[in-house]
């Protein structure tokens, strides 16, 4: 970490996946050499098209795979369009572990007992 200016503003620093040189760990790419410092990939989902308060949104999702200093994880985001800008209103970062049930959750629903769907008429 170096300080930086009067107000002693922590940042923290890293080594360039690339060239290793030291640079600021929010950096995306090296200003050195132009090395990306992070892989991901990132997928957009529509909304259901039937669901109106939904039209206007979408889901982000992205898979960190890692690297020397960084950490697997998904991270989910809601994107909303409106106004002329496009936000982030929300986002959560899953581990391997969670990534896994969420996958098992969504390939394979449990079947609802016949008892329990008489009650949802």
């Amino acid at each position: 970490m170096h300080e930086s200016g009067r107000g002693r503003t922590l940042v923290r620093m890293r080594a360039c996946a690339g060239c290793r040189a030291e640079l600021d760990e929010r950096f995306r790419f090296c200003p050195w050499c132009g090395a990306p410092q992070r892989l991901k990939i990132t997928d957009f989902f529509r909304p259901h098209p039937e669901i109106r308060g939904d039209r206007q949104k979408a889901l982000r999702v992205s898979r960190y795979l890692g690297g020397e200093e960084d950490v697997s994880h998904v991270r989910f985001s809601v994107w909303h369009e409106g106004l002329g800008s496009v936000r982030a209103d929300a986002a959560v970062s899953l581990d391997e572990t969670e990534t896994e049930r969420l996958l098992r959750f969504l390939a394979d629903p449990a079947p609802i007992p016949e008892e329990d769907t008489a009650q949802l008429r």
